[in-house]
């Protein structure tokens, strides 16, 4: 049966909710959590937003002892996750990246009297779970203010891989600067890698040399905000979305927002579940987060509490779609989103040869979600296979 994507995480830990032991005991128990990057933690992206919530909880909570490894090769994860399972005897392990899913596995079978979770993946054991706080939304609506603001357009998306999580957000992003410049354009260049400076530098000179003058991206640093400051400030305005973390110190003058990710709740949950005793070693193969901005992890936002850089708030304002402004639109949407009245994936929309993918009111399931491997109406090119 398929269920809508943003209900799945209650439907799956519904039956978790009645603890299994008591407070008291509870705080008794000492608890070991291991987290494994594949980037370095001062990346400034992906990783360093799960970093920032590592650090957050091993202030936060008594009985949590955290311990990590940085820039992990994804071929190398089985070493370290033996390292920490056998030498450091750790409760739990969370492996944080796509490519670490088949050594969790791996290891998840070996151990299993210890407790795995991996981010973003699909495969499970029963004591492996699995986890995702997603930002399709935000690149929604900074695709609603890329659209209204660019003067070209053309807008820019420099993407890691063609997985799809990059996809879904390339999507959503071309779904948001469609809905406000229904004839704009969407050009994606494909880095391969998750942390490469140099061939993000590469990539962004190469979207801004065809005329695009908006920049998104999913990729582990700051390269794409710093070339559109520099070229913003030689009197070549480009705008800029920041990617995971706050990096308006990087480009003030031309981020506009960007899409924020606070991974602590999500880890706090699962982290005091495993603590009362609601997630075990017997019960995690069919857990599975998938968590948005209505349950706090994902915003938009410059930085945490500015939602969009005070610079671009008049031309956003002075930007009309229909009878409402495109800033009025973008807090519009947040709130529909946050209620469930409204989901960028919903149709009528067609891929980019014309095929209808979903029909009129049609809402994108999860299952289509985290398999979608086709770009939508306006986005140039295909996926690479």
């Amino acid at each position: 049966m398929s269920v809508n994507h943003r209900l799945w995480r209650w439907m799956i830990l519904g039956s978790l909710m009645v603890a299994a032991t008591t407070p008291a005991q509870a705080d008794e128990h000492k608890l070991k959590a291991a987290w494994i990057y594949v980037s370095p933690v001062g990346d400034m992206g992906f990783t360093f937003g799960h970093e920032q919530a590592r650090k957050n909880l091993a202030a936060k909570l008594p009985w949590l002892t955290t311990v990590y490894a940085e820039a992990v090769p994804e071929a190398n994860v089985d070493r370290f996750l033996a390292r920490y399972v056998v030498e450091q005897n750790v409760d739990v392990v969370f492996t944080c990246s796509f490519g670490f899913m088949d050594g969790t596995i791996a290891a998840a079978k070996k151990f299993p009297d210890k407790m795995f979770f991996h981010c973003a993946g699909f495969k499970r054991e029963p004591n492996c779970g699995n986890y995702w706080g997603d930002l399709y939304q935000t690149y929604y609506l900074d695709g609603l203010m890329a659209g209204a603001l660019t003067r070209s357009g053309k807008v820019g998306y420099v993407a890691a891989h063609p997985i799809p999580e990059v996809v879904r957000h390339i999507n959503a992003y071309a779904l948001g600067v469609r809905a406000v410049n229904p004839k704009a354009e969407v050009h994606v260049r494909w880095l391969f890698a998750w942390y490469d400076p140099a061939k993000a530098r590469e990539a962004a000179e190469a979207l801004i040399a065809d005329g695009c003058d908006a920049l998104a991206f999913t990729e582990d640093t700051a390269t794409i905000v710093q070339v559109a400051e520099e070229y913003t400030r030689k009197g070549k305005p480009v705008y800029s979305f920041s990617h995971y973390s706050p990096m308006k110190q990087f480009g003030p003058d031309s981020v506009v927002s960007g899409e924020l990710m606070d991974w602590t709740p999500l880890y706090e949950d699962i982290l005091t579940r495993i603590h009362t005793g609601a997630l075990t070693t017997n019960n995690l193969q069919d857990v599975d987060y998938f968590w948005l901005m209505r349950e706090g992890v994902a915003q938009i936002g410059t930085q945490f509490g500015e939602p969009i850089n005070p610079k671009f708030v008049a031309p956003l304002k002075a930007a009309m779609v229909g009878n409402v402004s495109a800033y009025d639109l973008v807090f519009q949407r947040i709130d529909e989103m946050k209620a469930l009245k409204f989901d960028p994936f919903t149709g009528p929309i067609k891929d980019n040869a014309g095929a209808l993918r979903l029909k009129e009111g049609q809402r994108a399931t999860l299952k289509e979600l985290t398999t979608i491997d086709w770009f939508v109406e306006g986005v140039a090119g295909k996926v690479p296979r």
